[in-house]
């Protein structure tokens, strides 16, 4: 019967011990009640976080031109959004979520149907920079046939910010 264990299952469990003495060695220091290891928490104050890419540097031109590129091969309608006073979630008037915190930004023109090139998004989202230069402005790529909004990232921050 010794015979019928495979190698493959042998393995697996030799990665495993390696994964769980990893483990043991970055975390060792840190204790917890549970048992568990504990994890650092991102500091909340001055380091506001926004969309999907926020905890990259900010995009270049040529990454951002990337990040059109792909929106538009995935078949997403680009549209550009635009925030003059916080670029981030906040409840000013009541404690729930609701329409007037923050989530809803302006939108820029229309959203660009048909767009085929990513450098006619640029060239839009430069117009909103010259007109809006102290403005949050973010790139949302949006599946008209699913009705639902499948990218948002960051595109522009204040110099202020």
């Amino acid at each position: 019967m010794a015979s019928m264990i495979s190698s493959s299952a042998v393995t697996t469990v030799n990665r495993a011990s390696t994964v769980q003495s990893t483990a043991g060695a970055l975390f060792g220091s840190l204790k917890s009640m549970s048992g568990f290891p504990v994890k650092k928490v991102w500091p909340p104050i001055g380091k506001k976080k926004f969309e999907t890419l926020s905890y990259l540097p900010p995009l270049t031109r040529e990454q951002l031109l990337k990040e059109v590129e792909y929106l538009l091969r995935k078949g997403w309608v680009p549209c550009l959004e635009f925030e003059l006073e916080k670029g981030f979630v906040y409840r000013e008037h009541n404690s729930s979520p609701g329409y007037y915190d923050g989530r809803y930004w302006t939108m820029w023109k229309l959203p660009m149907f048909g767009t085929t090139e990513a450098s006619q998004v640029l060239k839009e989202l430069d117009e909103v920079i010259a007109a809006y230069p102290e403005a949050f402005v973010r790139i949302i790529g949006f599946d008209n046939v699913r009705q639902v909004q499948c990218i948002s990232f960051i595109a522009h921050t204040p110099e202020t910010y």
